[in-house]
């Protein structure tokens, strides 16, 4: 059957592996080697020139990676992926696959604080100057946009902020110029499909939902193989011009006889190949294990947190709930529109006394872990302006929705009056 043929809860459990040709082994191998063995000196010159695919160095791409890359792609309706070793790997990648000194990338101010501090920092000191806008108005992407932009950037449920980014509007400003977005869907799997809206980038932090456990950390970027990267060559020179990292290749006619992916195999041959940031197998094998029940834990997440914000909304201490469900207008219709079967797992909020009131409530909770992860089977819960976010100025928290009281929690799998009982003893623990 076709992926296109098959709902999430039949991909995840089939598609990229059927079972081991030679012992019929249904569950994925573990394919724990540096590299393979080559059938003759031709066959390793054709792999190392691209005319064929196949293994050469785990560093570069491992069996048990591949059926997760397959498992994923299949999952958005890409055409291809790259599995990495951090969600952190896979958004610096993702950018440095198409920009380099003097380029520029416009993304949202609604980012997860790594991600922030990535941008505004690290790539800046590599020469990539990462503009950032108010996605409230998308129009401020085609603002920003100079001769020089190279991609647009966003979270489609941002971390902390929980208002959904329109990606539609955003996808539609970029194309005609050559421009595609690349949207980190880390906190919406299943619930929202980027590729449908316009995307042509989709990455990952596999380590939260998708893996599930807080057992693995890895990444993924996924190809839509839906952009013209060929239709604007001064856009995108990286993957117009020749590259002297792989013998002068011209990545979107090399890869022509494989199909429309000159963009995720450039991000493996030279990005990967040359930073290293390879997901090992192991880690590959647990990200599968996590991915098989996704379905089912995402529908339970986003239930469980709906019933808490609810809750919060009830409780005197709470001024301010972060939920999509607790949104109105534009916000609320973008929830609607690209979040389907829920509405995830994080919910923020802000209590009377602040961020004193918050400390005191993180310290006192017993069920939820205090932790810097989101998405695990367990529930978590952090405070986000000393921990997180707190490499940024006081003026950048505020602009990805982080003020000093804010307190994020990740709702888990635990029945849900377990949940609503932990949560209340510490907010009358917190006196706030």
């Amino acid at each position: 059957m076709s992926k296109k043929e098959l709902h999430p809860e039949t991909i995840v459990l089939h598609a990229g592996w059927r079972a081991d040709p030679t012992t019929g082994a249904v569950a994925p191998p573990i394919y724990q080697t540096t590299s393979y063995q080559f059938k003759s000196t031709e066959h390793a010159a054709n792999l190392f020139a691209l005319k064929e695919l196949g293994n050469i160095y785990t560093r570069i791409g491992n069996p048990t990676t591949d059926i997760l890359e397959q498992r994923l792609t299949a999952l958005e309706g890409g055409a291809a992926a790259l599995a990495v070793s951090s969600g952190q790997a896979a958004s610096a990648y993702a950018i440095q696959t198409i920009a380099k000194a003097g380029d520029n990338v416009v993304s949202s101010t609604d980012l997860y604080g790594g991600t922030w501090n990535l941008f505004a920092n690290t790539l800046r000191d590599q020469g990539i100057e990462v503009r950032f806008v108010d996605p409230t108005d998308p129009q401020a992407f085609a603002r920003a946009t100079d001769s020089r932009t190279r991609a647009y950037y966003a979270e489609t449920l941002p971390n902390p902020k929980l208002a959904v980014f329109p990606i539609a509007e955003v996808a539609a400003i970029g194309r005609p110029l050559g421009i595609p977005l690349i949207i980190d869907n880390t906190a919406a799997p299943i619930l929202a499909r980027p590729f449908d809206h316009g995307a042509a980038i989709v990455v990952y932090s596999t380590t939260k939902f998708i893996g599930g456990h807080g057992t693995s950390i890895g990444g993924v970027i996924i190809d839509g193989g839906n952009f013209d990267w060929e239709a604007h060559p001064e856009r995108q020179p990286a993957l117009n011009a020749p590259d002297p990292s792989y013998h002068g290749a011209v990545w979107v006619q090399a890869v022509k006889p494989i199909g429309p992916v000159a963009y995720i195999i450039r991000a493996r041959t030279v990005l990967l190949r040359d930073l290293g940031a390879a997901l090992s197998p192991f880690n590959a094998f647990q990200i599968l294990q996590g991915l098989e029940t996704l379905p089912l834990r995402i529908a339970r997440h986003s239930e469980n947190a709906l019933a808490v914000a609810k809750h919060l909304s009830t409780r005197r201490e709470v001024t301010r709930v972060i939920h999509p469900s607790q949104q109105t207008g534009v916000a609320r219709e973008r929830a609607e529109k690209y979040l389907k079967g829920g509405l995830g797992g994080l919910l923020g909020f802000e209590l009377a006394g602040g961020a004193d009131a918050g400390r005191r409530f993180i310290d006192a909770l017993q069920l939820f872990y205090h932790v810097a992860n989101i998405g695990d089977a367990r529930s978590l819960a952090i405070h986000p302006a000393s921990t997180t976010h707190s490499q940024l100025t006081a003026e950048e928290q505020l602009a990805t929705g982080v003020s000093a009281g804010y307190v994020r929690l990740s709702i888990g799998l635990e029945h849900i009056s377990d949940i609503l009982a932990d949560i209340d003893q510490a907010l009358d623990a917190a006196g706030a």
